[in-house]
């Protein structure tokens, strides 16, 4: 339920366009604006509340909203600016929370209706740690149940929609965190992933996400054990996501599996002339739409023109392959997870989240977990083999340019015109949560026939995450993105 209070009274001289346009400023910007003291961390916040007000409605983006406390962390922000002194890193900036980061004394639902009433009782360390730099959470964001799906709906929220198209979905699970961003709610957004559930919004909103590798951002026990998941940072930019990765990373007392901080993200990279970039564009058999196909090849002509070396390789792997590994991996470890928590209420379940323990139940039943271990290990070092002698490899985030906003797929999908049996064989990001300690940047590549975006995979060498932001930068100036809000109610 989103908490709604009446918007501050905003300047006389505040155009609705300006308005509009400072909702979209982006954090690293708004950060220096602070600084020079030409922006208020208030008027900032007031802008993104106003374009909550404005859109949220035809797009059901958000669960709740923290506009007074977020307003006095505001007004709290101008004044240290005045101050001077030592500034926190996010200081000032508004940023949206995956309702599955936890704030104490909030509700935590993970979407499901029989978890409407569950309190926080502490904040996840993500949240923690933003709060810590100096960034307001001022509102949380849709998922799906249990964040087990790659569309954006439940019984409890209802249906988050596309802002660039309102009847397709923003993906999922981070889909309402894609759509605050793509559409002004705020410059910063937490998301996580254990299938694609950061990459995937991201393609299709337009927006970049960053699938870190495992360990490097803190999760809670007993989940965050599981090495295919992670948390991660979403922006409208690739210095956006790694302010907020830079942030989000290092070592944490509550999580053991993860590490100590690396080297800080930089803002800005050298240039990727002489990088060597392997090019692939099925991953083996995925069946890619060809407005995918098109986007993705354009984006490796542009680093190419850029000055890096491409050159296209293969992979051995089927999608029949990676959807038995990782329901393997699904069911010794998510599945039980997710039954333990619905017992006794499955009647109120969305059919998707049904489907997806009867399928990782059923593939626990078929192979030991040690035998998804040694399948999982041999793509890793296939994947490693194609890598071998380039610097970074890139590939469609999904193969399927869109799926609808209402959608349960449970009958499959329809990619590159074939109709395939389980939707998530139209997605390309499980295989490197298999190889989960190779960092994946997903950034735009492009607009789909159907009129929203599209997105590619950059993947590293494992916890070479400097290089992934490095080409995603360079992406982002050869072929650079700019969020077209005039289609979205602005």
């Amino acid at each position: 339920m989103i908490s709604r209070t009446e918007p501050a009274p905003t300047q006389s001289s505040a155009t609705t366009t300006s308005m509009t346009d400072l909702a979209y400023l982006g954090a690293t910007e708004a950060l220096g604006l602070f600084r020079s003291r030409d922006l208020s961390p208030v008027e900032l916040l007031e802008a993104v509340l106003q374009r909550i007000d404005a859109v949220n409605p035809r797009v059901n983006a958000l669960t709740e909203q923290l506009t007074d406390e977020a307003r006095i962390a505001a007004r709290d922000a101008e004044r240290q600016y005045r101050s001077g002194g030592q500034l926190a890193p996010l200081l000032g900036l508004p940023v949206a929370a995956k309702e599955k980061h936890s704030l104490a004394g909030h509700v935590l639902s993970n979407g499901l209706v029989a978890q409407r009433d569950v309190v926080a009782s502490a904040d996840h360390p993500v949240i923690s740690r933003i709060r810590s730099a100096g960034g307001i959470v001022h509102a949380r964001t849709t998922t799906p149940e249990f964040c087990c799906a790659t569309v954006t709906h439940s019984p409890l929220w209802g249906v988050t929609r596309n802002p660039f198209n309102h009847d397709l979905s923003p993906g999922g699970s981070s889909g309402g965190s894609g759509v605050a961003l793509a559409a002004g709610f705020a410059p910063l957004a937490t998301a996580s992933d254990i299938a694609g559930s950061t990459r995937l919004p991201a393609a299709f909103t337009g927006t970049v996400g960053f699938k870190a590798p495992y360990g490097r951002i803190p999760g809670v026990a007993p989940l965050s054990a599981d090495h295919y998941r992670g948390d991660g940072p979403m922006a409208r930019t690739v210095a956006d996501a790694a302010l907020l990765a830079n942030v989000m990373a290092g070592q944490h007392p509550g999580d053991h599996a993860s590490l100590a901080a690396a080297a800080p993200l930089p803002r800005m990279w050298p240039a990727v002339a002489g990088l060597r970039i392997a090019l692939c564009i099925r991953l083996g058999d995925y069946l890619v739409d060809p407005d995918v196909e098109a986007n993705t090849r354009a984006v490796a002509a542009a680093l190419q023109s850029a000055g890096a070396i491409v050159d296209e390789v293969e992979l051995p792997w089927t999608t029949a392959e990676i959807h038995r590994v990782s329901f393997t991996h699904f069911g010794h470890i998510l599945g039980p997870a997710m039954e333990d928590e619905t017992r006794g209420a499955e009647r109120a379940l969305a059919a998707y989240t049904v489907q997806f323990m009867t399928d990782a139940r059923a593939a626990a039943a078929d192979t030991r977990f040690l035998d998804g271990l040694s399948a999982e290990t041999r793509m890793q070092g296939e994947l490693a083999a194609a890598m071998t002698g380039f610097d970074a490899l890139i590939c469609p985030t999904s193969a399927v340019a869109a799926l609808t906003a209402e959608g349960h797929y449970l009958d499959g999908i329809t990619a590159g015109g074939e109709r395939l049996e389980h939707y998530w064989q139209g997605h390309m990001t499980v295989p490197f949560n298999i190889a989960n300690r190779c960092p994946v940047l997903a950034v735009p590549s492009g607009l789909a026939d159907c009129g929203i975006p599209t997105g590619v995979q950059i993947v590293g060498h494992p916890f070479d995450d400097g290089t992934v932001f490095r080409v995603g930068a360079a992406v982002e100036q050869v072929r650079p993105w700019a969020h077209r809000y005039a289609l979205i109610g602005g």
